[in-house]
């Protein structure tokens, strides 16, 4: 096949150069990384391999990539592959077929003599098929021929969350070097990152459809689809990707200090989901972190520590469940300090039950409201609340309008899990009721189809930072500020 048009891109020639374990080809819409790794595979048949084609959801042979393989077949006149209905067969004994993970995890365990796995759409491979196909691709001790390469694990795909299986444990480790030269790889994996601008055969009707997403999309989904970027967002998530964004380092942009109360919280959580910390000074958002280490009690024990070392004036914690039996500890760990610390009830009626709900410019609802008839819980305003937060500072930090700093949010780029917030903050959805009131999907329901979303501790802690505890009184305030000439 050397002498056919394959079209394989220039970035994707390390792959073919050096055996590596797992390889992830990542990028957006048109970059040709499908076509380019199933003509490689097409190569690796036709040398005689053995090639499964997998990807999560393979309801039918419909569902994989057997037609576009059988279409650059045809493409490139290739003679010795016999096309059948769920296979494709090389005359050099090579072949290929196709499997679902999700449905036929366990019959991966007997994929012997493969010699390359190729999946598709990774960005939707789970934790439980991701656990089971590496230890499933392998030499077995009969092919075990001296200088002979190893099977190897091909991963095409578009970023999808930050959460997913494959982004946190490969992609998380790369992406800095990703952003810096496209290219990475260590011991184990490689990566390479291509998108539309890598395609020397990038057709003229994908130019005209990526020129009409450029104007019309959002720059988050536009970034998704044609630059392979991460896209946290699901459907009626209440907080956008291009606000969260725009409050990365707010507070140096429109230049105002930390000011205020220096406000803790912490989500013990429950069910082996991560822990939750946040750390809030006046509107600036100076801590977050998860843990998932140790059981509820040695939790707290590290979330006691890190508001002690922040000198924090107030201490909120999650009092549901779990969070009922911390309050002994808690306030044990404040005695002698002048610490206001409050449980946070999810459930309970929103705060100042009866005063007027002001919704910010981009609602359309003119009736003015309580916060009772507004609200169906105390968690839903409090996300409301951060929601208002990060609207406002989008249109303070984007579109120069001036408002009050303390109707802001403002993210310290210092905050190391930074991406992973962005993704669990992003994907908090609306759940709609039909009593008009304003409800956050629970918990519970985020775990289950359609969302299956982990514990947003981390974002729950944020959550429960609009509620300051009683005893702090007004000190919250950010005070006089000198603003920069983004605002004059």
């Amino acid at each position: 096949m050397a002498d056919i048009d394959l079209r394989i891109v220039d970035k994707l020639l390390p792959a073919l150069d050096k055996p590596k374990r797992i390889k992830i080809i990542v990028g957006g819409r048109g970059s040709a990384k499908s076509i380019g790794v199933g003509d490689i595979m097409l190569m690796f048949a036709d040398h005689g391999e053995r090639v499964c084609c997998a990807r999560e959801f393979q309801n039918s042979i419909d569902d994989s990539v057997h037609e576009s393989l059988k279409q650059e077949i045809d493409r490139l006149g290739v003679q010795g592959f016999t096309v059948l209905n769920n296979e494709i067969r090389s005359s050099t004994g090579g072949e290929l077929f196709y499997k679902g993970l999700a449905r036929n995890i366990t019959s991966l365990k007997s994929l012997a003599g493969v010699k390359k796995l190729w999946i598709e759409e990774g960005e939707s491979v789970s934790e439980k098929s991701l656990k089971v196909l590496t230890p499933s691709i392998r030499s077995s001790a009969s092919s075990n021929i001296e200088g002979e390469s190893p099977p190897e694990i091909w991963i095409t795909m578009n970023r999808g969350s930050q959460k997913d299986a494959v982004a946190k444990k490969y992609l998380s480790r790369a992406e800095k070097q990703l952003a810096k030269t496209g290219y990475y790889e260590d011991d184990l994996i490689m990566v390479i990152e291509v998108n539309w601008q890598d395609n020397p055969w990038f057709p003229p009707e994908l130019e005209q459809e990526r020129q009409d997403d450029e104007a019309n999309l959002s720059a988050a989904e536009y970034r998704h689809i044609w630059g392979g970027a991460y896209y946290d967002e699901v459907p009626n998530s209440i907080i956008k990707q291009e606000w969260f964004d725009a409050a990365i380092d707010a507070h140096v942009k429109l230049g105002f200090e930390p000011r205020g109360v220096i406000h803790a919280a912490f989500d013990p959580a429950d069910c082996g989901d991560c822990k939750g910390f946040a750390v809030r000074h006046g509107v600036v958002v100076t801590d977050v972190r998860e843990t998932n280490d140790g059981d509820t009690n040695t939790a707290c024990d590290w979330a006691l520590d890190l508001a002690l070392e922040h000198q924090v004036d107030a201490f909120t914690w999650d009092y549901n469940g779990i969070g009922s039996g911390l309050a002994r500890p808690i306030n044990d760990s404040f005695t002698g300090k002048q610490v206001a610390t409050v449980g946070f009830m999810s459930s309970e009626t929103p705060e100042s039950p009866n005063a007027i709900y002001q919704p910010v410019n981009h609602d359309t609802n003119k009736n003015s409201k309580t916060n009772r008839k507004m609200f169906k819980n105390k968690r839903a305003q409090g996300y409301w609340r951060l929601r208002d937060r990060f609207y406002k500072t989008f249109q303070a930090v984007v579109n120069g309008k001036y408002i009050d700093p303390d109707e802001l949010i403002s993210l310290s780029s210092d905050i190391e899990m930074m991406d992973s917030l962005r993704s669990e903050l992003c994907r908090i959805p609306r759940k709609f009721n039909g009593s008009g009131t304003i409800q956050i999907v629970s918990k519970e329901d985020m775990r289950k189809p359609p969302y299956e979303l982990e514990s947003p501790g981390m974002s729950d802690c944020l959550m429960m930072q609009e509620f300051i505890p009683d005893m702090v009184g007004e000190e919250n305030a950010v005070g006089d500020i000198e603003f920069n000439s983004l605002w004059n």
